[in-house]
Parts: C-alpha cells; structure tokens; sequence
C-alpha cells in the first residue's frame, strides 16, 4: 500500500510550486509522475491510461477498468484521491474538472500528447469554459530529483538483488556460453530472487563487442581471455537500480588490466569529488581528465553519470551539458568507460545518493577486477 505519509509530503511540495506559479489546477498523464505522487507500485505500465487533476484542495485520478481495482488497493480505504472509472475520455474528464471547480489557469504537463491537448481545449470550448493552460516544463521531473526516504531504501533493496546477480553469474560465465544465454541466466536470476520487474534490457558485451558501449547480447560465443562488459538492474517496486560490472574470462593482457584501472581511477576520483552543490559537468569533465591524462581521452564520450529513479534515466546528470547544480538527495550514477574498437570495453558503474557527506553508493560490488577461471 502506498506510503501516505511520503506521497503527502510530495503532494504539498507540487501544491507549493503552483502557488508560486499562480496555477488553480493541473493535469497530469506523465506515468512517472503519477506514481511519484500516488505512491500505486506496480499499478502502471507503458500505457497513458491514467489522467490526474490536482488543485489547492483537491485530488482526481481517472483511469479504467483494466486498472481500477489495482489502484483502489493501493491506495486504501482513506486515500485522498478521488478515484473513479467512468467510461468517458480523458479530454472530456478534465474539462469537467475544470468546469466544476471553476479553476481558470490550468497547467498542463508538457509531456503529453498532443491529441490529448488538442482535445482538451475543444471539450472546454464545447462546454464555454475558459481557462488558460500554461505549460509544466519538467517541472515534477525536477522535484523528484530530492528522493525521500522511502525511495531510497526501494532502490538500495533493487541493488541488493542486483549485487548477488553479479555474485550468481560470475559463477555462472565459462566459455562456450553465448552473450545471450549469460543474459538469460542473469535476468532470470534477479526475477526468481526477488525483483518484480528488470530496470532495463540486460546489456552483456563480450570481447570486440564491449567497445560499443550499449551493444545488445546475442549469439557471440565468450572465449578465454575475453573482456565482459555487464551493464543490468533490477526493478522493485517501480524504482530501479543501475550497475555494470567489467570481468575478464581468465587472466587479463596487461592491456586489459591497465585499462581496467585507468577506469578505476576516473569511477573512484569522480566519487570522491561528488557532494552537494557540485556542477554536474565539472564531475564529467574530471573523468574525462583522469582517463585524457592515461592516453585514452578519445575512447570515452558518453555522460559520467545520469539520475536513477522511477525512470532509469532521470534528473539530475554528470554530462558535459548539465550546468547545473546537483543537490543533496539525488540518486545518480558514476559510470566512466574506456571503449577500444575491434578489442573490448571496459565501464565501471556504482549508483548512489548525494548525501551531505558526499556520494553514498548502493552499490556493495567490488571494484576489484573479476577473473573467471576457465
């Protein structure tokens, strides 16, 4: 059931933010959103489906059958939502919130569809209700850059699942196996052990493979002395958790292990410098010093890092754009890599939060470079 308490605190934050915008209302369709300010786990899925209206004093969700039971579960007898099913149109829906709450500066998510926006305006014209629509600029995105207590504890629980996967597999990895049977074997592991969902599609990178940094698994075959780029999470709860690991089938060439520590050097130099009130593109930029300062600068050129929530990506970020401050509480990744075409990859990853004390992984995988027996 959804934790009242936190989904209250979230709620009067939004609420907050429209006094100072001088919104009387909003409607809200982004997933995410809802969810963060619900508080219904594992009630939505890849469907817009779902339209919230939120004003001073009030709370609407409408959804539909396919989910109404679900959502009445979650949020318990004494929700503040006022929850219903009714078979009518979203548009239709909204512009009688409007019309009964006489709301005159409506706020719209910039998120959703135009179809939606369009004919949310003709139902207002059609019942001669006028209201201006200002747009949410990622605005709720940008809120839940701060995690809360609960949403912490979900995504350290995500990464404890995702840390005994690494354990199952490095057991698991010989070679003959395929990129694809490891993923199997990895995923299905995490599923069977405790998460409801994965974070995203499992990235397992063998060899020559691992120097394209998102490479998808398939029928290579793992030979002794591969490199073996690992990038995997695990869902709980709606929250995810973001980890890759690098290991070697066998001993590595002193290539190999060299590499292995100049991204080392950049993961664990980036975590240390990582606090409140640091720029996000001052922590990239420091990566790409260390591994420009090993011989490497052209072999990295993704984002250090990216934020870790409902989404898997999400605010705020350590890339060469993000000039802006990142704040205690967010949850966020170190994730430097070295990517040498034709012969393999090397990346490091640990998520965790930005507490006042500096970067706090989730993360309990060791950095030490994993050699799989052959």
């Amino acid at each position: 059931m959804a934790d009242a308490a936190a989904c209250a605190k979230r709620v009067e934050r939004f609420r907050n933010l429209m006094v100072q915008r001088g919104y009387d209302a909003a409607i809200l369709r982004n997933n995410a959103d809802l969810r963060w300010l619900t508080g219904a786990e594992r009630t939505f899925d890849d469907e817009v489906a779902h339209t919230a209206f939120i004003t001073a004093d009030g709370l609407w969700l409408h959804t539909d059958s396919r989910y109404f039971g679900t959502f009445k579960n979650r949020l318990g007898e004494n929700t503040p939502w006022q929850l219903d099913q009714d078979i009518v149109s979203p548009a239709w829906w909204a512009a009688q919130r409007v019309l009964e709450t006489r709301s005159r500066v409506v706020a719209v998510e910039d998120t959703c569809d135009l179809a939606f926006y369009d004919a949310f305006l003709n139902e207002c014209s059609a019942s001669s209700t006028a209201c201006l629509t200002p747009r949410l600029h990622g605005d709720i995105a940008t809120l839940r850059i701060e995690k809360d207590a609960e949403e912490i504890e979900l995504m350290r629980h995500a990464q404890s699942i995702t840390d005994a996967a690494f354990e199952h597999i490095c057991g698991f990895i010989k070679p003959g196996l395929t990129e694809q049977q490891v993923r199997a074997e990895l995923e299905n592991y995490m599923l069977m052990n405790g998460a409801d969902s994965l974070s995203f599609d499992s990235i397992i990178a063998a060899g020559e493979n691992g120097a394209n940094p998102h490479a998808q698994p398939g029928e290579r075959v793992i030979r002794e002395g591969d490199m073996i780029v690992m990038d995997y999470g695990a869902g709980y709860h709606d929250y995810h958790s973001d980890m890759t690991r690098t290991v070697c089938v066998g001993e590595p060439t002193d290539e190999q292990r060299h590499v292995y520590d100049v991204v080392r050097l950049a993961h664990e130099t980036c975590a240390a410098a990582a606090k409140p009130g640091v720029i996000g593109s001052d922590i990239h930029n420091l990566a790409v010093k260390v591994i420009s300062d090993a011989g490497y600068g052209d072999y990295f050129k993704h984002g250090l890092g990216h934020g870790v929530g409902l989404q898997i990506h999400e605010r705020p970020n350590f890339s060469r754009s993000y000039d802006k401050p990142i704040p205690a509480g967010s949850v966020i990744t170190i994730e430097p890599g070295i990517y040498l075409p034709g012969k393999f990859g090397v990346r490091l990853e640990d998520f965790g939060v930005i507490a006042e004390e500096g970067f706090q992984p989730f993360t309990r995988s060791t950095h030490d470079l994993v050699c799989i027996p052959c």
